[in-house]
């Protein structure tokens, strides 16, 4: 089976990285949108415009679902229009309720890092509304590290100063827990380590995403997943295929989603 994978740009890469962890005999088409990245600083219309080119563009590469790895993407594209294609679409929203489930009863609070379509958007404040019941989440827009994943910069001073800087009005103390509602941001848990201490626990939906494609594909995971390391797949750039400079590139980050995906 085939399944497409598309992201407004190389964040999506951790959603394939997991995917490929667990079923790994599946066929996996990756669509990057790197010419118009980053979404979260578009309307959501143009988003919108976007993920339907896009999902026609895996629809005609023969795909038999996909997963819209980009939460942005999810938050500005109907429900409705997901479901008149012949396949499942299935997208992605921040995974605050697991956070809750995992780390609710810690007694610290929960911080939401998203884009700002994302972070402004109804679809994020009804997930709080519905699964925050304690109120113990906040909510903060880290477009920076859009930029800073796509240049392969993960860990440096500069990131380092950037979440510091983002996050000076609040007491990062006060927080147990991470939920990295952007799938670009996955590539930064050493550097919220960095910035904020060895005591942050960190949550994303990819796998509960993954497993509902399978699921939905009548496919299941392996029961012991492993090290991600074969970057074998096709990959498209805004409908273009990638050079061997860029293929280099994706190999790069799925060496650093290995060392992340370590940071737990």
């Amino acid at each position: 089976m085939k399944i497409g994978i598309f992201d407004s740009g190389l964040g999506g890469l951790s959603v394939l990285h997991c995917a490929k962890k667990m079923a790994p005999d599946m066929q996996y088409v990756y669509y990057a949108d790197e010419d118009n990245v980053p979404y979260g600083e578009k309307t959501k219309e143009q988003v919108k415009e976007y993920t339907i080119q896009a999902i026609d563009y895996l629809l005609e590469k023969g795909v038999e679902a996909v997963i819209i790895a980009c939460n942005t993407a999810t938050s500005s594209l109907p429900m409705e229009i997901r479901r008149s294609y012949p396949i499942p679409i299935v997208g992605m929203e921040p995974a605050l309720k697991e956070a809750i489930r995992l780390y609710g009863k810690l007694g610290k609070r929960i911080m939401i890092a998203a884009t700002e379509v994302t972070i402004r958007g109804d679809k994020l404040h009804h997930l709080v509304d519905s699964v925050d019941i304690m109120h113990q989440a906040d909510m903060i827009a880290l477009p920076g590290l859009v930029r800073f994943a796509e240049a392969g910069s993960y860990d440096g001073e500069e990131v380092i100063d950037y979440l510091r800087d983002s996050f000076s009005e609040y007491d990062m103390k006060e927080y147990s827990t991470v939920v990295l509602g952007c799938t670009h941001f996955n590539f930064f848990k050493s550097a919220f380590r960095k910035a904020f201490g060895e005591e942050l626990h960190f949550v994303d939906g990819n796998h509960g995403t993954v497993r509902q494609v399978l699921r939905l594909l009548g496919g299941k995971p392996l029961e012991e997943e492993r090290e991600c390391v074969d970057t074998e797949f096709d990959i498209y750039f805004s409908g273009r295929e990638v050079s061997n400079e860029e293929r280099e590139h994706i190999h790069t980050c799925f060496e650093q989603l290995n060392k992340m995906y370590k940071v737990e």
